[in-house]
C-alpha cells in the first residue's frame, strides 16, 4: 500500500510539473481560458481559413520555400496543428531550382485560396506569371491531386454558390468577377467582368463569402496604409456597397527596419551589392495594421475574423479577431470599439480541453528518418545531395557550385522566432573540401552568416554580412564548432557567435541590421547551408542538432496577480494615483504622494484573464462608470463587470487594459494632468500616446 502511494505521489508530481512547464516555443494560449496575439510569432502571411465539421483548416503562402502550403488544423482557433503540405515539390524548371542564373525569389507561391465542397479540400495559388495551381484532397493530410489552369488571377478568391456555380474574384482596386467551370479545369469562356468598379476603396487580397444569402467580399487596401475593406450585395449584379472594418490597429507593434535597394523584379543583389536601408517614423503605419484576412463562424455561432500584420523582420504573420456583426458588416472588434482589436481575449468556445500547443517542433536533432515539417528548402533541393541517413543522427549537405550563399542549393531553412530567439546548430566541418562553405545563416537581403570555410589547406571561420559587405575571419582550431544567431526582432538586430566546447561563446563580427524587402515580401530565415565557391562539387557538411531557444515564450508571469504593483505610464512617466475626489490621476513620479500607498494596487485574479484593481489606500476597486470617459475611472466597492479588465500582456512589463464594460482601453492624454478613462481606442505604434502601462512591484 505504501509502496503504491509512493507511485500515486511520483505521477502526481509529474503531472504537475508537465502542467507548469515553461512553453519551449510561442503559442497564443495563455493557458487561462485566453489567447494573445500574434497567433504565431513567426511568419505566416496570406492566412486562408475555413471550417468543416468542428475542425479549423489554415494555408498561407510560401513563395519560394518548398514544401509549400502547408496544411494547418484546430479546434479553437487558437491552438495549430500541422496536417501537411499540399505542394511537395515544385514542377520541373530551373528556375525553381536555382539553375542557369534562373531562380524564384520574389515569385512562387501567393494568397493561397482553402475551400472545401463537395466533399473536397480545394487549394487555389497563384505562381506569378505561371498560372493558376489547383491542389485537391478529399483528406487534408492528402494525398493532394495538383493541375495548373492557363491563366493568372491576381490575389483570387472562390465561392462555391448555392446554385452549383463557381465564382472567383480577383484583381486590385477593380475588383473582377470570373466564373469558373464545374471540374476547375479552367474559366468559362465569356464569364468574365467588373464587379466593383475602381474607386470604391477595395484593394487585393480578396476573401469572398455568402452569408445568410448575401454575399461578402473583403479585402485589404493601402490607401495609403493598410486596412481591411468589405463589400456586399444581395445578389452579384449589385449593387455593391462598401465599409471599411478594420483599421488603425497595430496592437502597438512599430513597422520595421525597410531595405530600399531591392524590389520585386530587382535581381539577386551579389556579395558586395550596396544596400540602404531607412527607420520609419515611430508612428508610421504603412502596411502594419491588421489586413489581409477573412471572417470564419465557429461551432457556436460566434464569428472570428483572421488577418495579417507586417511584423519587422520576422515577416507577416497572423492575428485572430473577435468580430461583431453590425447593422449588417462584420466589424472585427467588441461592441463599443468596432474596428480595433484586443491583443488578448476570450478564446473561442469548443466542446473540448484543448491544451496550449504550437505546430511545430523547432528544435532538430537529425536523428529521424524525415526532417520536421518546421523545415522548408530554398527552392527545390537536388534529391541525392542531402541525407540523414549517411550520417546517423546528422543532416548531411554536400556542397554543390554556386555564386554565394543566396544562389547556393540545398540550402534548409525555417522561419525566424518573434519577439526573441536564438538559435544553435553544432557543425562538423571535416569533410569540407577546397572552396567549400558551410554554416548558419539568416536568408534576407541582405543576408548575414557564420561559416567554416576551407581554402588553400586552412580551414577558417569566416562572419559574413551582405549589408556593408563586411567580413571577418578567425582560424578555426576544430573541426567540430557551435554556430550560434541570436535575434532580437523586435528591434531587428542579430548577432553571431562560436564556441568550440558548446558553453564558452564568442562573438564575431558585429550586429546585423535585419531590414523588411520587397524582394521576396518575407521575413529573415535561419539557414543551414553549403556551397562550394570555386565552381565544382565539393566535400559534404555534416550537422548536428539545431537547438532554438525563446526567453519569451513563457508568458505565465508577466501578469503579477495577487501582487501590489505601481502603474506608470509610458506616455509621459506619471504615476497612476488615487485621488482625494475617487478618481484616478496621474502623479508625477517624484511626487510624494506616487511614493504613498495611494499609487498603489493589488492586482486580483477573476479568472479568463480577468483582473481586477484594488487601491491599497482602502478606497475601493477600479470601476468604470458611465461610458468611461476622463473622471469616470472611479475607487468603488467591486462590481462583478465594472472593475473587471482584461489584462493585455505586450511584454517586458508593458501592458493595457481592457474595460469589460466599454471594451475600450485605460489611458490619459500624456502631459495633460487629466484623470483616467476607459474610452481609449487602442495603442498607437510608440505605445506612447497615454495607453500603455508599465507595472513595477511596490516597495514596502
Amino acid at each position: 500500500m505504501v509502496f503504491a502511494r509512493v507511485l500515486l505521489l511520483l505521477s502526481l508530481l509529474a503531472a504537475g510539473a508537465q502542467a507548469i512547464a515553461a512553453p519551449a516555443t510561442w503559442t497564443a494560449d495563455n493557458g487561462n481560458g485566453t489567447y494573445t496575439n500574434p497567433v504565431f510569432h513567426d511568419e505566416f502571411s496570406d492566412p486562408d481559413l475555413i471550417r468543416v465539421g468542428d475542425w479549423f483548416y489554415m494555408t498561407g503562402t510560401t513563395m519560394h520555400a518548398v514544401p509549400g502550403l502547408p496544411v494547418l488544423r484546430s479546434r479553437d482557433l487558437v491552438n495549430w496543428e500541422f496536417v501537411s503540405y499540399a505542394m511537395p515539390s515544385f514542377p520541373e524548371g530551373p528556375e525553381y531550382r536555382l539553375q542557369d542564373g534562373e531562380d524564384m525569389y520574389g515569385q512562387g507561391i501567393w494568397a493561397p485560396v482553402l475551400r472545401h465542397h463537395d466533399g473536397r479540400f480545394h487549394i487555389f495559388a497563384n505562381i506569378n506569371e505561371r498560372g493558376l495551381h489547383v491542389f485537391t484532397a478529399e483528406d487534408p493530410a492528402g494525398p493532394w491531386k495538383h493541375t495548373v489552369m492557363d491563366r493568372n488571377l491576381h490575389d483570387l478568391s472562390v465561392l462555391f454558390d448555392d446554385d452549383g456555380r463557381v465564382w472567383a474574384v480577383f484583381n486590385y482596386n477593380e475588383v473582377r468577377l470570373v466564373e469558373l467551370k464545374p471540374d476547375l479545369s479552367g474559366v468559362v469562356e465569356g464569364s468574365e467582368r467588373v464587379l466593383i468598379p475602381a474607386g470604391n476603396g477595395m484593394g487585393e487580397g480578396h476573401h469572398f463569402y455568402k452569408v445568410d444569402g448575401r454575399y461578402y467580399i473583403i479585402s485589404a487596401n493601402y490607401a495609403p496604409v493598410g486596412r481591411m475593406q468589405a463589400a456586399r450585395a444581395d445578389s452579384l449584379d449589385g449593387p455593391w456597397e462598401t465599409v471599411a472594418i478594420s483599421a488603425s490597429e497595430s496592437m502597438g507593434f512599430q513597422r520595421g527596419w525597410w531595405e530600399d535597394s531591392v524590389g520585386q523584379r530587382s535581381p539577386i543583389p551579389a556579395d558586395g551589392a550596396a544596400f540602404s536601408s531607412h527607420k520609419p517614423g515611430d508612428n508610421a503605419l504603412g502596411a502594419v495594421p491588421l489586413h489581409q484576412g477573412g471572417i470564419v463562424q465557429a461551432p457556436d455561432g460566434s464569428w472570428w475574423g483572421f488577418s495579417m500584420m507586417d511584423l519587422k523582420s520576422i515577416g507577416r504573420t497572423t492575428f485572430l479577431s473577435p468580430v461583431t456583426w453590425h447593422e449588417g458588416w462584420p466589424y472585427f472588434g467588441l461592441p463599443g470599439n468596432l474596428g480595433r482589436s484586443p491583443r488578448t481575449w476570450i478564446k473561442p468556445r469548443v466542446d473540448l480541453d484543448v491544451q496550449p500547443h504550437a505546430p511545430y517542433a523547432r528544435s532538430d536533432s537529425f536523428d529521424g528518418a524525415q526532417l520536421q515539417p518546421v523545415w522548408q528548402w530554398n527552392h527545390q533541393p537536388l534529391d541525392g545531395k542531402w541525407s540523414l541517413r549517411e550520417r546517423r543522427g546528422h543532416l548531411r549537405l554536400h556542397a554543390l557550385p554556386a555564386e554565394g550563399f543566396l544562389h547556393a542549393r540545398n540550402t534548409l531553412t525555417q522561419r525566424v522566432m518573434g519577439p526573441e530567439a536564438t538559435a544553435t546548430v553544432v557543425l562538423d566541418a571535416a569533410g569540407l573540401q577546397r572552396g567549400d562553405v558551410a554554416g548558419l545563416g539568416l536568408l534576407n537581403m541582405p543576408a548575414a552568416w557564420l561559416a567554416v570555410v576551407q581554402e588553400d589547406g586552412r580551414r577558417m571561420l569566416r562572419w559574413y554580412s551582405q549589408a556593408g559587405d563586411r567580413r571577418v575571419e578567425v582560424p578555426l582550431p576544430k573541426a567540430r564548432v557551435h554556430l550560434r544567431v541570436r535575434g532580437d526582432h523586435d528591434q531587428d538586430l542579430a548577432w553571431f557567435s562560436w564556441s568550440v566546447d558548446g558553453r564558452r561563446f564568442q562573438d564575431i563580427g558585429g550586429p546585423v541590421r535585419l531590414p523588411y524587402q520587397l524582394k521576396t515580401f518575407q521575413g529573415s530565415r535561419y539557414a543551414l547551408f553549403a556551397y562550394n565557391s570555386a565552381g565544382h562539387e565539393g566535400g559534404h557538411a555534416d550537422f548536428d542538432r539545431f537547438d532554438l531557444r525563446e526567453p519569451l515564450a513563457d508568458r505565465s508571469r508577466n501578469i503579477p496577480l495577487g501582487k501590489v504593483v505601481r502603474l506608470e505610464n509610458l506616455g509621459d512617466g506619471s504615476v497612476a494615483s488615487v485621488h482625494p475626489l475617487g478618481v484616478v490621476q496621474p502623479l508625477a513620479a517624484d511626487d510624494d504622494r506616487a511614493k504613498s500607498p495611494d499609487a498603489r494596487f493589488r492586482v486580483h485574479d477573476r479568472g479568463n484573464g480577468q483582473v481586477a484593481l484594488e487601491a491599497m489606500d482602502g478606497s475601493g476597486f477600479l470601476t468604470v462608470a458611465g461610458i468611461g470617459l476622463s473622471a469616470d475611472v472611479r475607487l468603488l466597492p467591486e462590481h462583478s463587470l465594472d472593475s473587471r479588465f482584461m489584462w493585455q500582456d505586450l511584454l517586458r512589463g508593458q501592458f493595457m487594459l481592457l474595460s469589460m464594460k466599454t471594451h475600450r482601453y485605460l489611458g490619459i492624454l500624456p502631459g495633460s494632468g487629466e484623470p483616467y478613462a476607459a474610452d481609449r481606442p487602442g495603442t498607437r505604434p510608440d505605445r506612447r500616446d497615454g495607453t500603455v502601462l508599465v507595472w513595477r512591484l511596490a516597495e514596502d
